[in-house]
This record gives C-alpha cells, sequence and structure tokens, in this order.
C-alpha cells in the first residue's frame, strides 16, 4: 500500500492544531483523561466523552462546550464490546467521523499478592487491559475503513515495567498495555492508523490516592529526579502531540514517558 506523506510545507501554528477532528475519550470523566480532553478540545478537536459515570462524563461534556468546541457524553462499561460499539455508532451519527481514541479507563488496588481473588484480579484486568482490546478493535476498524487514518493513545503507566509493589495486578494489567500499543502499531501503520502510548509518572488521582501512604509517597519522590508529583495537565502537551498527524507523523509505537525522570533513575 502507497501511504500518503504529510505535507512538509506547513505554517508551524498549525503544528498541533486538531481543528476538524474528532477524539474519543474512554474514561474522559476522570481527571486525568478529562484534563486530556480538555486539552484536545483546546486544540480544535470535537470530544466524545465515554465513562462509566453519567454524571462525570456529562459535565466534562458541558466543559468543553463552554470552549466552543461540540461534545457528547455517552455512558460505556468499556469492558462490554457492545456498549463500545453503541458509542462509535453514536459518534459517527453525531460528528461523522473518528480520528483519535484516548483509552484511559482504570481502576487499581493495593491488596497483597497472596490475598487477591480471582474475583479482583479479572475484575482489574477487565477495565484496565481488556477494555483497551476492545476499543483498540472498534475504533481501530473505524479508522482503518475510512482511509483518514487516525492517532490511538493508549495510557500505560510507571508500574508498567519494572512492576511496582503493591499493585500486581494493575502492573499485569499495564504491562499488556505496551504490548498492545506495539503490536498494533504494526498492524495499522499501512493504513496510517498510530498507535502509541503515555505513561504517566506518578499523578495523584482517586484511584491511588488511598495507596500514598507516608512512606510510599517519600519513596516515590526520592525516585523521581523532579522531586514532585504530576499536575493533570501536565499530560496535555503528550497528549495533543500524539493525537495530531502534522507533529507525530512519523511516530507510532512510542510509549512516550511524563514522569518527571522516574524511568531514568536508579540509584
Amino acid at each position: 500500500m502507497v501511504q500518503k506523506r504529510v505535507s512538509s510545507e506547513m505554517n508551524d501554528n498549525d503544528l498541533f492544531s486538531l481543528a476538524g477532528k474528532v477524539a474519543a475519550v474512554v474514561g474522559g470523566g476522570g481527571v486525568l483523561a478529562g484534563e486530556m480532553a480538555m486539552g484536545l478540545a483546546r486544540a480544535g478537536a470535537d470530544i466524545a466523552i465515554l465513562d462509566y459515570n453519567p454524571a462525570g462524563a456529562e459535565a466534562r461534556a458541558t466543559a468543553i462546550r463552554a470552549l466552543g468546541r461540540r461534545a457528547l457524553a455517552v455512558q460505556v462499561d468499556a469492558t462490554k464490546k457492545e456498549d463500545l460499539g453503541t458509542a462509535l455508532d453514536r459518534i459517527l451519527a453525531e460528528f461523522g467521523r473518528v480520528d483519535i481514541l484516548v483509552n484511559a479507563a482504570g481502576i487499581n488496588s493495593g491488596t497483597p499478592f497472596f490475598e487477591i481473588t480471582e474475583e479482583e484480579w479479572h475484575r482489574i484486568l477487565d477495565v484496565d487491559l481488556k477494555s483497551v482490546f476492545i476499543a483498540c478493535q472498534i475504533f481501530g476498524k473505524a479508522m482503518v475503513e475510512s482511509g483518514n487514518g487516525g492517532s490511538i493513545i493508549n495510557i500505560s503507566s510507571a508500574s508498567s515495567g519494572p512492576p511496582l509493589s503493591k499493585v500486581f495486578t494493575y502492573s499485569v494489567a499495564k504491562g499488556g498495555v505496551n504490548q498492545i500499543t506495539q503490536f498494533l502499531a504494526r498492524e495499522f501503520a499501512p493504513y496510517r492508523v498510530r498507535v502509541n502510548a503515555i505513561l504517566p509518572g506518578f499523578f495523584p488521582a482517586e484511584q491511588n490516592r488511598k495507596l500514598l501512604t507516608a512512606e510510599r509517597t517519600q519513596q516515590i519522590l526520592n525516585h523521581t529526579p523532579m522531586n514532585r508529583f504530576g499536575e493533570s495537565s501536565e499530560l496535555v502537551g503528550a497528549a495533543v502531540y500524539l493525537a495530531s498527524e502534522k507533529a507525530s507523523s512519523f511516530v507510532t509505537g512510542s510509549i512516550l514517558r511524563v514522569d518527571g525522570g522516574y524511568g531514568a533513575m536508579t540509584i
């Protein structure tokens, strides 16, 4: 297949523009994914917020509409193929296209290894890994068949490898997210659908706040050269960069760290 090349003749002001694009953000009612959704909207994209919590999804969609962008809130269970298929149908009916997918549904648990039940194991893997697999199938197929290319952005984690203590199942799931990202980057490349991941360091949010004891917080800061946690707004630049077919046209299969240097630290 002969691929279209992105023209090098572009205005630098347009490099990160997402004007005319439509993004689906799974888990967009949450703090981190919600901030990324706002950033994509400020860059010019119309946004569909897909979330298990309908109130959170609608609140985020309302905030995006206040920016002058179109926004749709869709309640989904991201572990169910039929829910995500219905969400895609609604997005196409409302916006006529989908160009960007952000997979950010996630849950966590600090259960000690010998106390992890099969129920908890499957619940975390379903939300953190299965949801990515299903969304990439459904939205990736739509992007491939459209002929317009696209960008899939998965959310990895500092726990994806080497794994962190106390979050065994979560670490397994995020290691799987990295594998999905790189495998599909290879599979979808001929169709100009890029697949990358953002690997955040430590960004306090509801799912991990209960794990951040004083002792663990100090351990994390000691291992982070910038000696602080990340702010949710600091994920926006990475999301807009990877979403833009101009700024990151030759970037696929990458796992982009936004971690204050955590991954570069040894002793």
